[in-house]
């Protein structure tokens, strides 16, 4: 019984290796990409191995973002940005979320459905469908080429508002009334019991919202005209252009690279929190 336990164990490791080989292929091909020069990567010269030009496409890509054929933008320049764009979504949608689900679950107040009703209707019109009113008014107020531009009009969440509604009705009532027998104001509890019980449902969302925001590109190309405010999407997009004599494919592959670590150590960090967040929950 052991030993077919075993034969079992090995096949499915071997299944496992063989889906992330297939997965992990093409990122290795455009690590060996970054690694060579223009010309060996033009002629389709490439091979499998890495070439000697790791370090210099790197460097390259790092400081300054230009390669023989493109003058972009330095790649820790992009991912500055994105980072602040992607931090900011992700913790005000958090916070914006936990307190709207708050008020609807343990608040009475006239109309308090029909609000949360409204809120939720809000799925049903993404930023695509009010593209042209919502760049109206960040450029009436002067946001173009902000950071609040950047990052205020996706900042509202309608379904992290749902997660955290559902999560907070399944609080027991003794919770409440306990909290209440010993002194607590709402905020109190809210701080010191609702926050510490919420921890894995929010580092669930952080991560799903913290790559949503790494990887916008409609509304930062709209409202970002400004080489300096250029997010990495933004900036790998306008490194590949429109024609293939201004391709610098090294470069672009370094940078591409470069552009999938933050949300990969988000991910690797947050792993633990992830999978419980989305699986327990801890009353």
């Amino acid at each position: 019984m052991a030993r077919r336990w075993r034969r079992s164990d090995w096949g499915t490791h071997l299944i496992l290796l063989l889906g992330v080989a297939v997965f992990a292929f093409p990122v290795y091909l455009a690590f060996v990409g970054s690694t060579h020069d223009l010309g060996t990567v033009s002629r389709g010269e490439m091979g499998l191995l890495p070439g000697p030009r790791l370090a210099q496409n790197y460097v390259q890509a790092w400081s300054t973002g230009s390669g023989e054929r493109i003058r972009g933008a330095p790649v820790r320049q992009m991912m500055r940005n994105s980072l602040i764009m992607a931090l900011t979504i992700s913790t005000g949608k958090i916070a914006i979320s936990l307190l709207s689900a708050f008020a609807v679950v343990f608040f009475q107040f006239p109309l308090r459905m029909f609000f949360f009703w409204m809120i939720f209707v809000t799925l049903m019109l993404p930023v695509e469908v009010r593209i042209i009113p919502t760049f109206k008014v960040v450029s009436d107020l002067g946001l173009i080429n902000t950071f609040p531009g950047l990052t205020v009009p996706l900042i509202a969440s309608a379904t992290a508002t749902l997660i955290f509604r559902q999560f907070f009705l399944t609080v027991p009532d003794e919770l409440v009334d306990a909290a209440k027998v010993d002194g607590a104001g709402p905020m109190r509890f809210f701080w010191s019991i609702l926050l510490p019980l919420s921890s894995t449902t929010i580092a669930a969302l952080f991560v799903i919202l913290f790559i949503y925001g790494w990887n916008q590109y409609l509304w930062p190309l709209l409202i970002t005209t400004s080489q300096r405010m250029e997010t990495v999407v933004i900036g790998i997009t306008k490194m590949i252009g429109t024609g293939e004599a201004l391709v610098d494919w090294p470069i672009i592959m370094a940078t591409a690279l470069l552009a999938m670590l933050p949300p990969v150590a988000v991910v690797v960090v947050m792993q633990r929190w992830f999978v419980k967040g989305l699986t327990e929950t801890e009353k």
